[in-house]
């Protein structure tokens, strides 16, 4: 079932213009406003290097993970995109398709069709994720 839906979402995306992406997220986002506010006093790299989880336009990057985005499918209804992403951890290389929805100008909320592999990764490659000002990629 995930295959077929993720064969779909390929199809799709083959068959988009290539505009979807133009209009794509811009910025760096963490995981809260308070990991926000720690990148702009230290930097990005110390916050990247403690494991926790970087979303740009490129994908999802941390320590030893990251989830380059492929395709970028955007919704006529909503403000949401249908990604595609091949993701690589030590050992491990995986495909995954997310929806990426801009809640508001600030926070952007991601859902993964990949389920957490067990409990202590509580919610995989989803989540929300908020606008960081003044930080830049490394």
């Amino acid at each position: 079932m995930i295959l077929k839906g993720f064969l779909c979402i390929s199809i799709l995306a083959v068959a988009s213009p290539a505009s979807a992406a133009e209009d794509f997220i811009e910025g760096v986002y963490l995981q809260s406003e308070d990991l926000c506010a720690q990148a702009r006093k230290d930097t990005l790299q110390a916050l990247i290097d403690a494991g926790n989880i970087v979303l740009s336009a490129r994908g999802l990057q941390s320590v030893e993970y990251d989830c380059e985005f492929l395709q970028m499918t955007k919704a006529t209804l909503s403000p949401s995109w249908a990604v595609t992403a091949i993701c690589q951890e030590p050992g491990h290389v995986f495909p995954d398709v997310l929806s990426v929805t801009q809640m508001n100008a600030k926070q952007i909320d991601l859902v993964s069709v990949r389920p957490a592999d067990d409990e202590s990764e509580a919610s995989g490659n989803s989540g929300s994720y908020f606008l960081c000002d003044g930080v830049a990629l490394p």
